[in-house]
């Protein structure tokens, strides 16, 4: 089956239009893996249009959703079919901070550029991205905030990775409203994203070239 309208449909954000693509295309007996990647093919388009400005943050969220039904359709089916990660990354909202909008764009888009991700969720204290950088050997960090008491906490996770011998082996990139790059050389972080597709861009520049 020719996967191309699926490609447009999620590009379009038509939702029915792809979860009905997807469905006959596993009748039809497609590989879940050509699907998945015919979908990230859609994302990056749906990217392309947002930097554009031709799209704005409430499609991104869109496109996300529209994603992740995706995704929970293929799972069962990718279970037993080889998918070579991107890399791995870690993301949350930093302690003190609870929003999530923004955070939950980017591991989205994250997940449709193949990479694999670790969201520790909202209002993370510093010993637990620590331990999800231990438990998944990952080299990206990306930490999140909407407030500005945020910047504290992404300061003194950056410290805590340090001391944890992590820091070398790391790359650690802040986003959210009010971050720019005075916030991140305040905070000790390598890079920020001005915005989601950014964010991915900059990740996997990192994993292409290794951390």
């Amino acid at each position: 089956m020719m996967l191309e309208p699926l490609v447009t449909a999620l590009a379009d954000l038509e939702e029915d239009r792809v979860l009905d693509i997807v469905g006959e295309a596993l009748n039809e007996g497609a590989e879940p893996l050509s699907i998945l990647q015919a979908c990230q093919r859609g994302m990056t388009e749906v990217g392309d249009r947002f930097e554009k400005k031709e799209y704005f943050v409430s499609d991104l969220m869109m496109s996300g959703e529209i994603f992740k039904q995706v995704g929970l359709i293929l799972e069962p089916h990718l279970k037993s079919s080889t998918r070579i990660s991107g890399g791995a990354v870690v993301i949350g909202t930093v302690q003190g901070d609870i929003h999530d909008i923004g955070k939950d764009i980017v591991v989205n888009m994250l997940k449709s550029a193949d990479l694999d991700v670790t969201d520790l969720g909202v209002d993370v204290p510093p010993a637990r991205f620590i331990d999800a950088l231990r438990e998944t050997d990952a080299s990206v960090l990306c930490m999140s905030g909407l407030l500005t008491l945020a910047f504290d906490s992404m300061k003194e996770t950056i410290h805590e990775v340090t001391d944890a011998g992590l820091r070398d082996k790391v790359r650690i990139m802040v986003g959210g409203g009010p971050v720019n790059n005075l916030v991140c050389e305040v905070v000790g972080a390598d890079d920020w994203g001005a915005d989601a597709q950014a964010a991915v861009r900059l990740a996997k520049s990192w994993l292409e070239v290794g951390a």
